[in-house]
């Protein structure tokens, strides 16, 4: 079990956290949730004791182990891939080291030979023996071929050595588990792997993770961080979502009688019970839902902006037309002969494992690059709004306050009136308005785009990476949206939920060419024969 008593934290004027108090408890996986900048990342390494708080303490329950997924990724280069799964258990890992250095003398002793059994001892409990066939099994689930276990690390990509931490973390079944992102950099087959790992996990997860499908698949509560507080909340994410936006539009409608609210209440509680899947972990799960009384529903205090996209006109039979198109980028022949054809009705997501392939496509479409051959025509009813990956050349080095940068992308209306009411629903509100856009941070800067897109009116969405650095509340706005959007788009993402909401077919762009399916992402990652062929496309 592990202890959070009176915990409070400062960075100079900024307070993190004041007198927090929460216990988390075995058998159970709890979502770190808050906005960019709350302090998630911070109250982990709270937890894992690598920043102190400056008052309060947190206590592990006697003889229990913590384990935390290594953010650096280049931390263990001249170690063997199997040796630095095994770290993750340091006392293992110790014992192994002392027990080959007895060994290894050559002048060996009576008292080497009792240090020797003492060592064996303690060895065979830590289930040392098991180590290396333990610390295999978690790297085949998380698809790191075995002809790479013996290497070093610094020979691994960038990916593989991802997976190894985070296999490095999950090894020797560790009490307190502590997971800061874990899905990210991390394909299909991975996470899905890491989903069911954690729903059969015996103790005690701490996760972070802007993934909503990741959380709603393995957190049984939610730990919202919140104006220097954290309220532990039962269910997953999208529980605690729907049920505090429905106790905010409570506390708001003073019209309607409140005991047709609390019916309401109570009758969404009972359905979101009734639809937990069959796993053990949701099935704990729906027995604290079960237990939950009206008054355990909060209302949210958290902001959302508003995204809303209104075409300026419909979109006539003819969508897109590609054929054909080839590009090599640096010698790599990133695009060879691609064709497909779009309808006014595609909401497509563009999937797989090549992201340059993806991005280089978009600029193509979108006029920022030439192929070297091929053609695509845009119909004529049709209008674009492009998101794209790289949105730097937008906002370095200029002067511009939000307002001003606003007005360049808005044809209709251009007063102050206007642009700081728009700004303001995009949560920029007040003096927020007047910040150079040169010093936005990731997250404002996706705001920003996205506002222009807004302004467009267009009625084709093209997006590269939108959820990338926002936090959930954004992202949950930006999703709902794109839902509402009654035009077409063309997107990429790695989040499971964003895809399997809003796509209607999916393109994949494989070495041996497109895999086009008119289904929904749930259905093509648990498709075990389509996934087969997938794979059979990229070797």
């Amino acid at each position: 079990m592990l202890q959070v008593t009176n915990v409070s934290l400062r960075f100079g004027d900024k307070k993190l956290f004041e007198d927090v108090n929460i216990k988390f408890t075995p058998g159970n996986c709890y979502g770190l949730i808050g906005a960019n900048g709350a302090g998630k990342s911070t109250f982990l390494k709270v937890l894992s004791g690598e920043i102190d708080p400056q008052s309060g303490h947190v206590s592990l329950g006697k003889d229990e182990r913590l384990a935390v997924l290594k953010q650096d990724h280049f931390a263990y280069e001249d170690y063997q891939v199997l040796e630095t799964v095994i770290l993750g258990h340091e006392r293992l890992y110790q014992v192994m080291k002392e027990k080959d250095a007895v060994y290894a003398k050559a002048d060996f002793s009576e008292e080497d030979g009792m240090k020797a059994a003492e060592l064996e001892g303690e060895f065979a409990e830590l289930n040392g023996w098991e180590a290396e066939s333990d610390a295999a099994i978690l790297l085949k689930g998380l698809g790191v071929a075995e002809d790479v276990h013996d290497k070093k690390m610094a020979d691994l990509s960038g990916s593989d050595k991802v997976k190894v931490l985070l296999a490095q973390a999950l090894f020797g079944s560790p009490d307190i588990l502590l997971l800061d992102e874990p899905t990210n950099h991390l394909d299909i087959q991975a996470i899905q792997w890491l989903e069911e790992f954690l729903i059969n996990f015996d103790n005690t997860v701490i996760v972070v993770s802007h993934d909503r499908h990741f959380l709603n698949k393995v957190c049984t509560h939610i730990a919202d961080v919140d104006y220097g507080k954290i309220e532990l909340y039962v269910g997953n994410y999208d529980f605690w979502y729907e049920s505090s936006q429905l106790a905010l539009k409570m506390a708001q409608d003073q019209n309607k009688k409140k005991e047709e609210k609390v019916k309401e209440l109570q009758n969404f509680i009972a359905r979101f019970s009734a639809n937990a899947s069959k796993s053990r972990q949701a099935t704990s799960r729906k027995k604290m839902l079960d237990n939950i009384t009206i008054e355990d529903i909060k209302p949210s205090s958290r902001r959302y902006p508003y995204v809303a996209f209104k075409p300026e006109r419909e979109i006539g039979n003819d969508l897109l037309r590609v054929e054909g198109i080839s590009k090599t980028i640096d010698g790599v022949k990133v695009l060879d002969n691609v064709s497909f054809t779009l309808n006014r009705d595609n909401k497509v997501a563009f999937v797989g494992r090549d992201e340059l392939a993806k991005t280089t496509l978009f600029d193509i479409l979108m006029g920022e690059i030439e192929p070297d051959e091929g053609s695509y025509s845009w119909g004529v009813t049709t209008s674009q709004a492009y998101f794209p990956k790289d949105n730097s050349k937008f906002f370095e080095n200029n002067e511009l306050t939000l307002v001003e940068w606003l007005r360049q992308y808005s044809p209709e209306d251009q007063t102050e009136t206007f642009l700081r009411g728009f700004l303001g629903r995009m949560l920029f509100s007040g003096e927020e308005a007047l910040k150079k856009a040169k010093v936005l941070s990731g997250g404002e800067k996706v705001r920003c785009m996205l506002s222009k897109m807004m302004l467009s009116s267009a009625n084709v969405l093209i997006l590269d990476e939108p959820t990338n650095h926002l936090d959930l509340e954004s992202i949950t706005s930006v999703n709902n949206g794109l839902i509402q959007f009654n035009g077409a788009i063309l997107f990429t993402s790695h989040d499971h939920q964003f895809i399997n909401s809003i796509a209607n077919r999916l393109i994949e762009i494989t070495p041996k060419g497109l895999i086009d399916k008119e289904i929904s992402y749930d259905e093509y990652v648990s498709d075990r024969a389509l996934q087969a062929e997938i794979d059979s496309c990229y070797q």
